[in-house]
């Protein structure tokens, strides 16, 4: 095996075309070759994007969603959830105090529902936008108009993460929903001129290394922009509770092969990850990632917002977290970025 992966390690210096088995030998790394792994995927980042870490300022404006996702604790079904939505002028507020801390690019984020009207949300992305600042979109399934709208009003980006490239499995985790219909979605973002940002969970029941090296290939087909890439994290009141975790090791290792394959993308460190190691978003950032999004939400609505349990950094101000968060950096001998952080793959951005 040890021999195996050293020639597919090789191969992966010279060139970013893995076949789907050389994906699933590194991600069958045992604990030695993963080092190696980890060691060249930094090295890849430091080449294609230097030293800088982009943070993204996440305002999570609502926690109501029409969608009942097997893995999510904000599923429609889930009566036990006290649900919050954000006016506009208190997301306005959130956006203007993380702009005062340094913030160049903001994520509205929130759960599928109608509470926000396509034109008022419009509107909102444009004010937002007279703040200087780049404008990522995570806000779940939309026609192609809203698309559009929201694009000519001002927003740079939208995530929305594809999270299992198993269309079967995707069915069931998300109940009438299809991977095609998710992918639909993709397509039409990137027609618009969004820059795209997807990923996956890592240790979904069901999942097997063959459908995490979909994953990848499947980023890698899409031309992501940003491809964000965390473990699952079993939630209490979900039907999946009886899932196991998924591992940090594992997810390491999908955010190192990802950065290989696909050396131009943003890969965050997710929060994820810290959750389930005090040290997982530095060592992702160790392994090829070189984003973290840190939460400027409204102190008092963060542990409404719990796609997973025991979310780290619940409690901290938005102040707090900017200033851990690059203290961290600072350690690693890396610096915070002070521009929009646009993909590299779109000079001066979109």
């Amino acid at each position: 095996m040890e021999k195996i992966f050293a020639a597919t390690l090789d191969k992966a210096r010279k060139t970013t075309e893995l076949s789907k088995e050389d994906i699933k030998t590194l991600l069958a790394a045992g604990e030695k070759e993963s080092q190696a792994l980890f060691q060249y995927a930094d090295k890849v980042r430091a080449k294609y994007m230097g030293k800088e870490v982009h943070l993204r300022g996440i305002i999570e404006f609502s926690n109501y969603c029409k969608q009942n996702c097997h893995y999510c604790g904000l599923r429609y079904d889930n009566k036990k959830l006290k649900r919050y939505k954000l006016s506009y002028e208190e997301i306005y507020a959130a956006a203007k105090s993380a702009v005062q801390l340094g913030y160049r690019t903001l994520v509205l984020q929130g759960g599928e529902d109608n509470h926000y009207s396509p034109g008022d949300f419009a509107e909102l992305i444009k004010d937002i936008k007279k703040l200087d600042v780049a404008i990522t979109i995570s806000f779940g399934e939309h026609d192609y108009a809203t698309y559009k709208l929201w694009r000519e009003a001002g927003a740079d980006r939208y995530l929305i993460k594809h999270e299992t490239a198993d269309p079967v499995l995707y069915t069931q985790i998300r109940p009438g929903k299809t991977l095609e219909e998710r992918l639909q979605c993709q397509s039409w973002l990137k027609e618009l001129g969004y820059q795209l940002g997807s990923g996956c969970m890592v240790g979904l029941p069901g999942q097997t290394l063959d459908t995490l090296a979909d994953d990848l290939l499947l980023l890698k087909k899409m031309d992501v922009d940003m491809a964000g890439i965390g473990p699952f994290i079993p939630h209490p009141d979900t039907p999946l509770a009886w899932g196991e975790q998924g591992t940090l090791e594992m997810t390491l290792k999908m955010v190192a092969v990802a950065r290989i394959i696909m050396p131009l993308i943003h890969l965050p460190s997710t929060t994820a990850l810290g959750t389930i190691h005090p040290r997982g978003r530095e060592m992702a950032l160790a392994a090829g990632a070189n984003v973290v999004m840190p939460n400027v939400s409204p102190t008092e609505f963060r542990e409404l917002y719990q796609i997973y349990p025991n979310k780290i950094c619940l409690n901290d101000t938005p102040g707090h977290c900017r200033n851990c968060i690059s203290g961290k950096i600072a350690a690693l001998g890396r610096t915070v970025s002070n521009d929009y952080g646009h993909s590299p793959k779109f000079k001066g951005g979109r």
